[in-house]
């Protein structure tokens, strides 16, 4: 276990690089098989879902594209609560098989406010992935596909997730200390 210091805030290992790995390579063994003669399109949203986008890429065996979408909810340690576009999708999705990837799954906010505009663009389905799905914390009711880890309603850093822009890069997941 290890403890590292971001800004003014002390955070505790909460999962290892190999439990990452174990959980990103069965999600893809799943989505390879739920899409064997397809050619899904992923959408990651950025920034925190980088690191498990290419990842969970590197495990398909399918054909699949893959493009990018920024949305924001987070400053700091806390929800906003308001959902920022910062880039726009710039693919047709119609008649597309289409999987969302996320990092984590907290409110739901962001996805919730994010699907109505994937369903106007008439895809034939819309997935979600995610590596974390914290349940305590949904305030929208969401259907999740592929979920890695469900986790405690505590703030979480590293694999992609950041406090105030930093700890993207670690390769593990670290928990906000009490």
């Amino acid at each position: 276990m290890s403890i590292i210091q971001i800004h003014d805030k002390q955070f505790v290992t909460y999962l290892s690089a190999d439990q990452i790995n174990v959980e990103v390579k069965r999600l893809g063994v799943s989505i390879n098989h739920d899409y064997q003669g397809k050619t899904p399109i992923f959408i990651a949203i950025l920034n925190g879902s980088f690191m498990f986008a290419s990842d969970l890429f590197k495990e398909l065996t399918v054909n699949a594209e893959v493009c990018f979408i920024k949305l924001a909810s987070y400053q700091g340690i806390k929800s906003t609560g308001q959902v920022v576009t910062s880039i726009g999708l710039d693919q047709s999705l119609k008649d597309r098989d289409v999987i969302l990837i996320e990092d984590i799954v907290d409110t739901g906010k962001t996805l919730h406010d994010f699907l109505p505009q994937i369903v106007a663009m008439s895809p034939a389905s819309i997935k979600v992935a995610t590596l974390l799905y914290k349940p305590d914390a949904l305030k929208y009711p969401l259907k999740l596909d592929y979920v890695g880890f469900e986790v405690p309603n505590k703030f979480l850093l590293g694999y992609g997730l950041d406090y105030d822009g930093l700890g993207r890069n670690l390769n593990e997941i670290f928990q906000l200390m009490d």
